[in-house]
């Protein structure tokens, strides 16, 4: 049997994730979920200057800065780590 790549694992995971409903996820993991998905399709975060302060906004580039020394490979890896753990519980 051969392994699936690491793409279609991901699409996957990805899928999995967008039936899943946020009120079931802690907050925590919704952060983490969000800034691997992100580092894993776009990469290293770029601040941006706004002049509107949105507290939301600002938690999830946080969380997004927190990981931005992963490579997209290993954003993808970690995202689907913890949505095989979800899915597990």
């Amino acid at each position: 049997m051969i392994d699936k790549d690491l793409d279609t694992q991901f699409q996957e995971a990805v899928q999995a994730a967008s039936e899943m409903t946020q009120a079931s996820l802690p907050q925590d993991v919704q952060l983490r979920l969000y800034a691997f998905y992100k580092q894993a399709t776009l990469g290293t975060v770029e601040p941006r200057q706004t002049t509107t302060y949105h507290l939301r906004d600002a938690f999830k580039t946080n969380a997004w800065m927190q990981i931005s020394h992963f490579s997209t490979d290993e954003a993808k890896e970690y995202y689907i780590e913890i949505i095989n753990s979800l899915l597990k519980k």
